[in-house]
């Protein structure tokens, strides 16, 4: 059998921008309230059509858990690494703060983590994945933007919506290969 290859497959046409994801992602990750640190977002595009038929479309992200990784390979300390399954995680006690990975990353996914005095970022929130559990962005969303699983498992829902719908991925000029995929 394959290794696991971890992915998410996200439906924006779903979002609501209702922030169950970002508030489940920092209950989970401890990230501090007042704070405006995020592991995950949501970006409001333009408005669409003329009043009083306008729409608003939402893009949620995060880090891309990128097969080519360019925030691990200007990592001096290799702080920046990949788990088997391929998720991109920190070692927070080799951190230096010296910032080379927030500027290597073209997703704009990292962040200084003053607390953890550590640079931070998504982890698939990695800690649950020993109990089964998706990421608490993808359980707490009403709408199901996210669908969470191994992509090398062709059983698995998030397989299944690769296999019926055309994607895109953020930034495909920077050959980063992210484990993200949008659905048309």
């Amino acid at each position: 059998m394959a290794t696991k290859k971890f992915g998410i497959v996200l439906d924006a046409k779903k979002c609501l921008n209702c922030k169950a994801c970002t508030v489940a992602c920092k209950f989970e990750n401890t990230i501090h309230p007042g704070e405006d640190d995020y592991r995950i977002w949501v970006t409001e595009l333009e408005l669409k059509g003329t009043y009083p038929n306008i729409s608003q479309e939402y893009q949620p992200s995060q880090c891309q858990h990128c097969e080519n990784t360019p925030c691990a390979s200007v990592c001096p300390t290799k702080a920046t690494y990949k788990s088997p399954e391929g998720v991109v995680l920190i070692d927070y006690d080799k951190c230096i703060l010296c910032k080379a990975c927030m500027t290597a990353c073209p997703y704009d996914a990292r962040y200084e983590n003053v607390h953890l005095h550590a640079i931070d970022k998504c982890t698939f929130c990695y800690q649950r994945q020993p109990e089964g559990r998706e990421p608490a962005c993808v359980e707490t969303c009403p709408t199901r933007v996210r669908v969470f699983g191994d992509l090398n498992d062709p059983e698995s829902e998030a397989s299944k919506l690769l296999a019926r719908n055309h994607t895109y991925q953020l930034k495909p000029e920077r050959n980063t290969r992210p484990r993200l995929h949008y659905i048309k």
